[in-house]
């Protein structure tokens, strides 16, 4: 069903994009990076790693992918476990040690960067980079008023009890 653009069910039909999106890319991920020794999961906690400027704590990795911090603790169990990842002392905090990448563990990241790199052009080519550059600032943008509201339950309980109504 068409809707305008400033018709609520818009926003419903871009989460159930996002949600379909999230899926393929999972699946793909997992296929790209299975020659390498990964999964999506444990590229995405590589890949948090590998483009931060510093280590990270499990539950700033978690914060900053829009995971739980369990899901991201599990993963990194994994990867400390197969050496692709150490965990440090963090001199800011005694029981959150930070995460760090192993030299086998960036050698597993440029794989799986080269391992989607030729899915990455295809995308580009067929999308653009000035609309992807859209898409990115359009889902900041989402991800903001989404962290904004949960930090804010009074608004959430006065919206829900207006729909009881």
């Amino acid at each position: 069903m068409p809707v305008s653009g400033s018709d609520p069910p818009i926003v419903r039909d871009l989460v159930l994009k996002v949600f379909e999106t999230n899926g393929r890319l999972v699946d793909s991920g997992n296929a790209l990076v299975r020659p390498a020794g990964l999964t999506t999961a444990w590229w995405q906690v590589l890949g948090a790693l590998g483009y931060s400027l510093h280590p990270l704590p499990v539950a700033h990795i978690a914060r900053n992918m829009g995971l739980t911090r369990q899901g991201v603790q599990r993963v990194v169990d994994l990867l400390v476990a197969r050496g692709l990842v150490a965990l440090e002392d963090n001199p800011h905090h005694q029981r959150a040690r930070l995460v760090v990448l192993t030299t086998a563990g960036r050698r597993a990241l440029a794989s799986a960067e080269a391992a989607v790199e030729p899915l990455d052009r295809k995308i580009l080519a067929r999308i653009g980079a000035d609309r992807i550059a859209v898409a990115i600032s359009v889902l900041s943008e989402m991800n903001e008023v989404l962290a904004r509201h949960l930090h804010e339950p009074a608004a959430f309980v006065a919206t829900s009890e207006k729909d009881k109504i």
